[in-house]
């Protein structure tokens, strides 16, 4: 079977706009497929060139295939069946800076070249102090940048028209604006001309991002298969699902010369980023983090089967659109469709999502997910979250660490676990000891960041479903309180 590249996929010659920091599967499923629909639609015409931002990578590999892969598209959308599959062909140029200095530091000079667009891992946009010899290649991504920025500055003397659209898709708050100000704070150690820092922060711009699809990656348990169906072999081919969303908080010109909105793509440019911030994480990760002790205490081991569930699927839903969707500042016609569409997600029959991934270090979860709308429901809307205290009930049961007789593999802070291991052993049985441990975990004022004993009738409301759940069973209490 031939290997994919340029023979059998020929590329159109466009110049190269964007300068990529990473070859991973999220960048090639989610940005690359953007800038390919952006060209497909006669709205953009540019392509990539990718520098790997580690000194280990698949650049070698990729280049083998002329930067060529295809990507599979796999999901519900409008409650039909979709998959598709298209070959990628905006990568012109892939460098590896650790061995090509010289020709990483000369897309500097292009006259063509827009936009930076990164994803690092979350780990990659750190300040690392001792970076500061940029007559070689950096260790970190923000020396990388660093350099290639000052190499730009120096060849265009300090034109303030040549700065770059650095546009960031690390899953940090505020992204753009942190690596920003890393930036600046390393050109500072190092010494550079107040010039060229005046250049660095003004002429650049640099935007806050938001992304989301869900990318499970190289297909490994099909991949033959898949080959077989397309008729030729593919190293570097990626699955992701039909869902995508990118939020960017960005210069008021962006989206003219990035008009990625104009190809019919979900890409929204924002004045304030935080409120769709918001509404995933109120949304898509409070409901899955609202849910696992509840499906899972009730046998069911995915998220699919959750939503597929009468009782359950009808529980998520009036968590998400009566509990969360009331308390998040945008139009609620936009509130509706995202909802309606995570609920989509969650239905995929290509994604099998096991609630125990899910459930990984709870305690945090529940605190930077749930207690959010638990609170907005209470002080702004004077409303008792019904679902949201059902469910932190059903963890305090999950945190006991047992399912009909099996033991649960509790993930957790090692400190969250020996508390619950501590709690739980001392309990006597009674519907006292089931407020003791009630009373201890709402209280915790340090991890919590609120007593959440003290909102009115909390505290007798998940004590009653932690007994209830214990001596009748998950069921029986779900049944008693959402009939």
């Amino acid at each position: 079977m031939q290997q994919l590249n340029a023979s059998i996929h020929p590329k159109k010659d466009r110049p190269i706009k964007i300068l990529q920091f990473g070859e991973g599967n999220f960048l090639r499923a989610f940005v690359d497929w953007i800038i390919q629909t952006m060209n497909d639609k006669e709205v953009f015409n540019g392509s990539v060139a990718v520098v790997q931002p580690v000194s280990f990578g698949r650049v070698k590999e990729m280049k083998e295939q002329d930067g060529l892969y295809t990507l599979f598209l796999q999901g519900l959308l409008d409650g039909k069946v979709i998959e598709q599959h298209q070959i990628i062909d905006v990568i012109d140029d892939l460098i590896n800076p650790y061995e090509e200095y010289d020709k990483y530091l000369s897309y500097a000079k292009s006259d063509d070249l827009e936009f930076v667009i990164s994803n690092t891992t979350e780990a990659g946009i750190v300040l690392d102090k001792e970076d500061t010899d940029l007559s070689k290649t950096p260790n970190s991504y923000p020396g990388k940048l660093l350099a290639f920025l000052k190499a730009r500055y120096d060849h265009f003397n300090g034109d303030m028209n040549k700065g770059l659209h650095i546009i960031p898709c690390e899953l940090i708050d505020y992204n753009g604006k942190h690596l920003k100000e890393i930036m600046i704070e390393l050109a500072n150690i190092i010494g550079l001309d107040k010039d060229f820092i005046n250049w660095l922060e003004n002429a650049n711009t640099y935007s806050n991002t938001l992304v989301d699809r869900i990318v499970p990656g190289y297909p490994r348990n099909e991949a033959n298969e898949l080959m077989e169906k397309i008729g030729y072999s593919d190293h570097s081919m990626v699955k992701g699902e039909i869902f995508h969303l990118w939020v960017i908080e960005g210069p008021k010109g962006l989206k003219d010369v990035f008009p990625a909105d104009k190809a019919g793509l979900n890409v929204l440019f924002v004045d304030n980023f935080k409120p769709y911030k918001e509404r995933k994480v109120k949304i898509l990760n409070g409901s899955h983090t609202c849910m696992v002790p509840v499906a899972y205490l009730s046998g069911i081991d995915t998220v699919r089967e959750t939503v597929e569930d009468p009782r359950l699927g009808k529980f998520v839903r009036d968590f998400i659109y009566g509990e969360v969707v009331p308390t998040i500042k945008l139009p609620r016609e936009e509130m509706v469709f995202f909802a309606d569409s995570v609920l989509e997600r969650y239905a995929n029959p290509f994604v099998r999502h096991e609630l125990m991934s899910i459930a990984l270090n709870s305690m945090t979860k529940f605190m930077t997910r749930v207690l959010p709308t638990i609170l907005d429901n209470v002080n702004t809307l004077n409303v008792f979250p019904k679902h949201s205290f059902f469910s932190l009930a059903s963890w305090m049961v999950f945190y006991k660490g047992e399912r009909n007789g099996e033991k649960i593999a509790l993930a957790d802070n090692p400190e969250f676990l020996e508390m619950w291991a501590k709690l739980w052993a001392e309990y006597d049985n009674t519907k006292e000891g089931v407020n003791k441990i009630v009373t201890h975990v709402m209280g915790m004022k340090d991890h919590w960041g609120v007593d959440m004993n003290t909102i009115d009738g909390a505290n007798a409301y998940v004590t009653d479903v932690v007994y209830d759940i214990l001596t009748i069973g998950m069921e029986a209490t779900f049944n008693k309180n959402f009939q």
